[in-house]
């Protein structure tokens, strides 16, 4: 039995794919590896958002390479990165399988071609493949959450982003497939599923639109915590929001990503709202849902930018006041829209300096949101030990807050109710609630 090493770079959908791929791999005989030395096949699962992610991954095949200087060894790049560099990967001879997104279910023939000494590329992006059949074998160590993803593709094409080129057109899973995997996390002893994809909110299979099919979800278990990633802020409907505050096992946290609070910035992203429409979508969700954390993206610096819109960025993240942001500058991506229209002309130093002023005001705001949860007691789903210590168990809130407590009492998977005692801008300091 050969043994697949895979490591995965990039969002929540990569380490979804990868369960898939070690599935695939496993019905044909392969078994899973986690240490590097003892592998007969070495994979990334790739990602291609950002220019230093690939750097990242080019100088981690320069490592795989040296393991052939011990043993034969397959070497393959999975995911986006595969899709957008293509040849290019398998022409340096380093790389013995190049494989696409919707290239997974062929891994095995193009394994057994690649040890026969031919190199394998298949980045052909697929209408409907969404691997709908095929249980995911999961990786989480601790046995408590689990992805789903129930949608593959994107239709928005932003200027700025690769993901339509690198993961095709949009199209979603069978509404009954989302759910028997649902159910069958619970019978695996899973407490928390998150459903995944680019835009999950234009979720639609048949009648059953994105708002249905998270009620069938939360419907599965009251007990089983129900997630999502990631929101547009054009999708996301009044009645996704009803329906989050119908179910009380569906987190109040939601991911809605504005990367620039500047109309002018907006329009040139080609994202599909604009400032007014994204604070009005906040307000319904904190009318509907008073404690909903939310958190978003932001990139500095992109095409153009001035420091008008600089500032008008800033002034939306006071205003908002998001509980937890990932912020970047911008990084141009060979073949997008703005690659090839808009000139890359905001200097490296200015991305980096307001970048800086982005994240600084971010820590402060996510500071004065954990404040607010001084004294207040949650229940928290434990997730392991703490980084720091084995007489410490950290786990989330609902609202997707970091929580750490002394404990020996307790273990991974177990809910258990923590009332706050101190802060940091990360994370909730707390004890066991009597």
């Amino acid at each position: 039995m050969k043994k697949v090493y895979i490591e995965t770079y990039g969002c929540q959908m990569n380490v979804a794919d990868t369960e898939l791929v070690f599935s695939i791999l496993e019905k044909k005989g392969y078994s899973r590896c986690e240490d590097i030395s003892q592998a007969d096949v070495i994979m990334a699962n790739t990602c291609s958002i950002r220019d230093n992610a690939e750097q990242r991954i080019i100088g981690r095949i320069d490592q795989f390479v040296l393991q052939r200087q011990k043993r034969e060894i397959i070497i393959g790049i999975l995911g986006c990165m595969a899709e957008r560099m293509k040849e290019a990967l398998l022409s340096s001879g380093k790389v013995d399988i190049v494989a696409g997104p919707d290239s997974y279910r062929r891994l095995p023939e193009l394994l057994e071609a690649a040890g026969e000494g031919y190199p394998q590329i298949d980045v052909i992006l697929s209408r409907e493949e969404t691997y709908a059949d095929i249980s995911p074998v999961r990786t989480d160590k601790n046995g408590v959450s689990a992805f789903i993803s129930i949608m593959r593709g994107c239709n928005n094409v932003c200027s700025y982003c690769v993901v339509p080129y690198t993961r095709g057109v949009e199209r979603s899973r069978d509404a009954s497939s989302i759910v028997r995997e649902a159910c069958d996390c619970v019978q695996k002893g899973y407490k928390e599923v998150t459903l995944l994809g680019q835009n999950v909110d234009s979720y639609k299979f048949e009648d059953v639109d994105f708002a249905r099919l998270l009620e069938m979800v939360a419907q599965v278990s009251p007990s089983l915590r129900v997630r999502f990633s990631t929101s547009n802020p054009q999708d996301i409907s009044d009645e996704v929001i009803e329906v989050m505050a119908r179910y009380p096992n569906i987190c109040h946290h939601i991911h809605l990503p504005v990367q620039s609070g500047s109309n002018r910035i907006l329009e040139k992203m080609r994202r599909r709202y604009n400032r007014e429409w994204y604070l009005e979508r906040v307000a319904k969700i904190r009318e509907i849902i008073p404690d909903c954390a939310i958190s978003t993206d932001v990139i500095a610096g992109f095409c153009s930018e001035t420091e008008e819109d600089h500032q008008a960025t800033l002034s939306l993240f006071r205003e908002v006041g998001f509980d937890a942001a990932f912020m970047f500058y911008y990084s141009e991506r060979p073949g997008t829209l703005a690659a090839r229209k808009y000139p890359d002309d905001v200097s490296l130093e200015e991305k980096t300096r307001r970048l800086n002023e982005i994240i600084a005001l971010q820590n402060s705001l996510s500071l004065e949101s954990n404040r607010r949860d001084l004294g207040k007691v949650f229940e928290v789903l434990v997730e392991g030990e703490s980084k720091k210590s084995a007489e410490r168990l950290c786990g989330r809130t609902g609202t997707n807050k970091v929580c750490v407590w002394d404990d020996t009492s307790h273990k991974a998977g177990d809910y258990v109710k923590v009332k706050v005692l101190d802060c940091t801008q990360a994370t909730l300091l707390c004890e066991l609630a009597e």
